[in-house]
Order: C-alpha cells, then sequence, then structure tokens
C-alpha cells in the first residue's frame, strides 16, 4: 500500500490531469447518452431492471456515506478508509449501470401533478446539476485521502461529501417518485 501512496505522490500532476478529464468526459458522456436520438439495442429487458438495481447502490452508498462520517469522527481512519472505499466502487458501479440504461433505454416521464411535479422536478434538477459536478471534488478528496494529504483531503471533503450524500439520498428519492411511472 505504501508503494502505491508513494507512486500516486510522484505522479500527482499526471493523478490531477486524469481526474479532470474523467470529471469533465463522463458527464459529458451521460449527457449524450441521455440525449442520443436512436438508443442502443442491447437485446436484454434486463437492463429494465436497473434503475431498481441503481437505487440499492444509492442506497448502500448512502449507507458507506454515513459510516464513513460516524467512523471519522470517532477516529477510525481505516474504518473511514474502507466505508468511503466501498462507497467509491459503489459509485463506479452505478456510474457503468447508469450509462448502460441510458444508452438502451428511453427516458421515463414523470406523471405527477401540481405541487408533486414541482417537488419532483426541484429535485431531479438539483440532484443532476450536483451529480454532473460531484465526480470533481469526490476524486479529489479520495486521491488526497489514498495518499495522506490529510489537509488537503480536509478542504476538498467539506465541499466533496455533503454533494455526494444529497446526491445519493435524492438518487433514491428520485428513483421513488418516478418507480410508479415506469413502463417496463
Amino acid at each position: 500500500m505504501e508503494t502505491n501512496r508513494l507512486s500516486l505522490l510522484q505522479n500527482e500532476s499526471k493523478v490531477k490531469g486524469w481526474i479532470i478529464v474523467i470529471s469533465v468526459v463522463i458527464p459529458v458522456v451521460v449527457a449524450i447518452l441521455i440525449f442520443m436520438p436512436t438508443k442502443l439495442e442491447l437485446g436484454s429487458s434486463l437492463v429494465y431492471f436497473l434503475p431498481h438495481l441503481n437505487a440499492v447502490i444509492n442506497s448502500a452508498a448512502t449507507i458507506a456515506l454515513i459510516a464513513a462520517l460516524i467512523f471519522i469522527k470517532n477516529k477510525k481512519i481505516a474504518y473511514h478508509g474502507a466505508s468511503m472505499t466501498i462507497a467509491f466502487i459503489l459509485g463506479a458501479i452505478f456510474l457503468v449501470s447508469y450509462v448502460v440504461y441510458h444508452a438502451a433505454a428511453e427516458s421515463t416521464t414523470f406523471g405527477g401533478v401540481g405541487i408533486i411535479r414541482s417537488i419532483y422536478y426541484f429535485i431531479l434538477i438539483t440532484h443532476i446539476i450536483l451529480a454532473a459536478v460531484a465526480l470533481f471534488p469526490i476524486l479529489f478528496a479520495y486521491y488526497y485521502g489514498l495518499t495522506d494529504q490529510r489537509d488537503k483531503h480536509r478542504k476538498v471533503v467539506k465541499f466533496a461529501y455533503p454533494i455526494w450524500l444529497y446526491v445519493t439520498v435524492t438518487g433514491v428519492v428520485v428513483y421513488l417518485m418516478i418507480s410508479p411511472y415506469y413502463t417496463h
């Protein structure tokens, strides 16, 4: 582990460059997949199970994030790191599943009316905006934590953590609100 940390530190400018590239490319790819006129034919109705799986993944990521906060407040750094790694891995799995779903399935329209419609779209829009910008501080926070740069880690986490937690929680809320309107 120490060798990996030293390697990351020695290549910090490259790592930061990759973080910036990934933080820009992923939201652009996701937007393209969501708005592309023709969806990919993946030949399986299993793709329609993915929103349900994504809600479970987001729920688990939320639990991991909350556990990580509890661990760090109790100065259990190893457990904190493990919980954050679990949240990070869950986020990566979620992202792959989300991209596959939106590449293959048409977006579902929310059918609620009245005030619930306004609430849904407020939550959805804030979720989308924060999800699009979340990757940048999350990747930096994870990198600084992994390389034991605690001062930098703390500074970034002040922004990254609440954004990430909001995105995971609202992802589940959006799913619960729109799931009655799925047609598959």
